[in-house]
């Protein structure tokens, strides 16, 4: 789905428009409201938000107030210097050169000033004062608010060599300007080491394959996406990028990284070299939490929240990858790294704090394209003991069933096969509904 038809998921249809803001449906009738479960509903129509983060939970926290009626003031903090926009573009269709600018836009100007949204961009917060109800800024300004939605997102995993001499050859990726940065790197460049077999790491090793580059995957691990992928379909993507020429070094470490300035040498953690243009590091993320921390919030590998956004400060909500939330599946509170996770708590915890109804908590889920190949995950492949062929595998699809030791279903691995993951989600919705009646 294009992302400006993802972006009005939620539009206006079918609501008196009010006019305070354009676009904006009016506050939700009362009788629509409901006790917050031993939780005050805190915000009141003309109330203040202060919203820090401007990523995807961010965004859709803003859009959400908006849609749902809320006409008090909403002010969007983000440290990068652009209007929120969305992060899966950026190893895929801004690398091969598509206009950053409009790719994946989640929240334009226009569109901020239009629903009377202040954003205030390169830009962050260095201090909750919860008794004051009001953040601080690094600039010295002060805000306060009635509500406070932290969604601060992520960050890459700290390089663990010393930055140096060569380090404009080494990049991470996170943001627009990481991007931008690699992109340029790539360009007249030969060849590219990507340090860390996860997702972005693949996806980006697919895009540079795509372009021409000679391209090497170093994994620590025996196999691609062990955190996200059954073994049996780790197997099936290391085969794709090994027919698309990309030379996968399983079960090594970097040791170190030298350059002299026309290229990268890596000693891998058995004394072998390998030379390159330039490396991506990709080796995982780690929840934005300082803020938080520093603020007295209760704190897990993450921001703990209920099942809508709450913390252990009524007067603040968290929504996105910072977070540990219940999760349907499983007893423990899950941290999910994704984009619809990112979306669908944005949206829960804004209704939560306007009162009203819960939205459903949805079954986790992602995707990833890499070449012709699109791979979508539905449930918690670490719960999974086994895997069962639900389609024959082939060089484009392939489909598999996930089963925990019980032989309960736990979820499904599905590339270029859509249909087989709707009904395994239908299946499994079906199984959630009689077990809650």
């Amino acid at each position: 789905m294009p992302a400006a038809s993802r972006a009005d998921r939620h539009s206006h249809r079918g609501r008196k428009v009010g006019p305070d803001h354009r676009g904006c449906a009016q506050l939700s009738h009362p009788r629509h409201r409901r006790p917050g479960r031993g939780w005050p509903v805190i915000l009141a129509a003309d109330g203040r938000v202060v919203i820090v983060g401007a990523g995807q939970a961010g965004a859709w926290v803003a859009r959400t107030l908006r849609d749902e009626g809320f006409t008090g003031e909403v002010t969007l903090i983000g440290a990068e210097a652009y209007h929120p926009y969305e992060r899966p573009p950026l190893s895929k269709d801004v690398l091969k050169g598509a206009d950053a600018a409009t790719t994946g836009a989640l929240l334009t100007a226009g569109q901020a000033q239009a629903l009377g949204i202040t954003c205030l961009l390169s830009q962050t917060v260095t201090a909750i004062d919860r008794a004051m109800r009001q953040v601080t800024c690094v600039s010295g300004q002060t805000l306060p608010y009635d509500v406070l939605f932290l969604t601060t997102g992520s960050r890459p995993r700290p390089l663990p060599w010393p930055e140096g001499e060569g380090a404009e050859r080494l990049h991470g990726l996170r943001t627009r300007d990481d991007a931008l940065r690699l992109r340029s790197a790539l360009d007249g460049a030969q060849s590219l080491a990507v340090i860390g077999g996860g997702l972005i790491g693949l996806e980006v090793a697919a895009t540079a394959r795509q372009s021409g580059l000679e391209v090497t995957v170093i994994e620590a691990g025996p196999r691609l996406c062990a955190r996200s992928l059954p073994p049996v379909a780790s197997d099936w993507l290391a085969d794709l990028h090994r027919q698309n020429g990309v030379s996968l070094r399983m079960g090594e470490t970097v040791a170190g990284v030298q350059s002299d300035g026309l290229g990268v040498t890596l000693t891998l953690g058995d004394g072998a070299t390998l030379r390159v243009d330039q490396v991506l590091v990709g080796i995982g993320i780690l929840p934005e939490t300082g803020l938080a921390q520093s603020a007295g919030l209760t704190l897990n590998d993450g921001i703990v929240v209920d099942a809508e956004g709450r913390t252990s400060d009524p007067a603040i909500f968290a929504a996105g990858d910072a977070t540990r939330q219940p999760c349907p599946m499983g007893a423990a509170p899950l941290r999910q790294e994704t984009w619809a996770n990112a979306q669908a708590q944005g949206i829960g915890a804004a209704r939560a704090a306007l009162g009203l109804a819960p939205t459903r908590v949805k079954l986790p889920w992602f995707w990833s394209d890499q070449y012709a190949a699109n791979i979508q995950v539905l449930g918690r492949p670490d719960l999974a003991a086994t895997c069962i062929e639900q389609t024959a595998p082939t060089a484009d699809t392939a489909s598999w069933r996930m089963l925990d030791a019980a032989g309960t279903l736990v979820g499904a691995v599905a590339v270029n096969a859509p249909r087989a993951l709707r009904d395994v989600r239908k299946e499994m919705e079906k199984a959630r509904a009689a077990k809650q009646a």
